[in-house]
């Protein structure tokens, strides 16, 4: 399956206001417990601190307060979605930038951790974006990836296949008003590589430490690795 990054950001523009709202119900609310686990485990990071694909700052606030409101780095490529989360970051030291993660605006060996949550499954180029996040992390600097990965139980793989095509569309189309978004969901995350092969990406990259974990039931894989 081929990423369009421009399709991909007008699904997003589309969907900003119930964004939230459809990961809440989608997911039973596992979400706030995956993004949780991504803050605790970026906690301890040196600042600054980057949180890529950001949509509305939902795990940027949760690494931000876990962190002791370390300076924090938050990027998109909706300006939608940072217009729409905006209110949610005043009086923060948050700063929204809008750009694209496989071509990241900042500095060589920048930030003391780096977050992505759900991002890296809409990044045409993987490896290249990998590569980046290399660049700006300092040396010791920790990356987190949270992502959907297909479950390897067979009847785990049953139920997950009728949940992302025929109910996350339902329920998305119903709340945003554009099921084309979740058909492309559930699409992408049957396209996406292993964790395996994740983790080989991170190694050729450069990282070191790199290990993944299965959550809730493998739907999902949360990543880590050292620069």
């Amino acid at each position: 399956m081929k990423v369009e990054k421009n399709f991909v950001k007008n699904k997003f523009d589309r969907i900003v206001r119930r964004y939230d709202l459809v990961n809440l119900i989608g997911s039973l609310g596992q979400d706030r417990l995956w993004r949780r686990k991504v803050a605790l485990l970026l906690a301890e990071a040196s600042p600054p601190l980057l949180d890529l694909c950001c949509g509305p700052f939902t795990l940027t606030l949760e690494v931000y307060r876990k962190s002791n409101l370390a300076k924090t780095f938050a990027l998109d490529f909706s300006f939608e979605m940072l217009a729409f989360g905006s209110s949610r970051i005043k009086d923060t030291y948050i700063y929204p930038v809008c750009g694209d993660a496989e071509e990241l605006p900042f500095k060589n060996d920048h930030f003391g951790g780096i977050s992505i949550a759900f991002g890296l499954r809409n990044l045409p180029n993987k490896e290249k974006a990998i590569k980046e996040f290399f660049r700006v992390l300092k040396p010791g600097g920790k990356l987190i990836i949270l992502e959907f990965s297909w479950p390897k139980n067979f009847l785990v793989q049953r139920f997950y296949d009728f949940y992302l095509s025929y109910y996350m569309p339902l329920l998305g189309g119903a709340l945003t008003g554009d099921k084309e978004a979740y058909m492309y969901l559930a699409d992408s995350i049957k396209a996406f590589p292993s964790p395996e092969a994740i983790r080989e990406m991170l190694l050729t990259s450069g990282f070191s430490e790199v290990t993944y974990s299965p959550l809730t039931f493998g739907i999902v894989t949360l990543y880590q690795a050292v620069k």
